[in-house]
């Protein structure tokens, strides 16, 4: 079997081991003992490769260089998921937890066209104000303020879902002036996420 390119054969030793996982985790022996006098060809043969493909990488690589992989890579969405959570664990960055995170996320989950999943917002409702008792309405604002920050919270986690094999976010997710509430400049975002970017690509890219 000869695989196209690199990535063509990341991306397939590490769809097989969802597929080995969903039979039992014991391909190789059932591929192996159904052919009792012939030779293993065609799917069977292709998906067996697969799956020593991915036993090798995953003996040979180290943890973060195995993680960086499965979670640019990796169609299954809870080992991306958590692979892009042990990057950001181990991840070296001058940027706050949260903007690292979120450039570890789009790093892994890239914006594609034609793909599009808006969050709906809900508007800040207008302050409640009474001159003849000041500070009457200060808690109920505030309260109301809070719902509506937890309901746009709530609104942009439904927008991340699960589109045919692709894990889908919403456009605000690569807006990196959400990713830090500082209100730095945005040189300074940039210069953040190409750290990050570069780091991770140096993981997988240098193996």
């Amino acid at each position: 079997m000869i695989y196209r390119n690199v990535v063509s054969a990341v991306v397939r030793a590490l769809a097989a081991e969802t597929i080995n996982s969903a039979g039992g985790c014991d391909f190789e022996p059932k591929v192996q003992t159904s052919k009792l006098g012939g030779e293993i060809i065609g799917k069977d043969a292709a998906l067996l490769i697969d799956c020593m493909v991915h036993k090798v990488l995953h003996a040979q690589l180290a943890p973060r260089h195995w993680n960086a992989l499965t979670a640019k890579y990796c169609t299954h969405k809870g080992r991306k998921v958590e692979s892009i959570g042990r990057l950001v664990a181990v991840l070296r960055s001058p940027a706050p937890q949260l903007f690292t995170r979120k450039a570890v996320t789009a790093w892994a989950v890239p914006q594609i066209k034609g793909i599009k999943r808006e969050a709906v917002k809900v508007a800040a409702p207008e302050r409640r104000e009474d001159t003849r008792e000041p500070g009457q309405w200060g808690w109920r604002n505030n309260a109301a303020l809070a719902a509506v920050d937890r309901a746009n919270q709530a609104s942009e986690e439904r927008a991340v879902c699960r589109s045919s094999d692709m894990i889908v976010l919403a456009d605000s997710n690569y807006d990196m002036t959400t990713w830090d509430n500082q209100g730095l400049t945005e040189r300074t975002y940039r210069r953040w996420n190409q750290a990050i970017k570069g780091a991770l690509e140096g993981w997988w890219m240098k193996r």
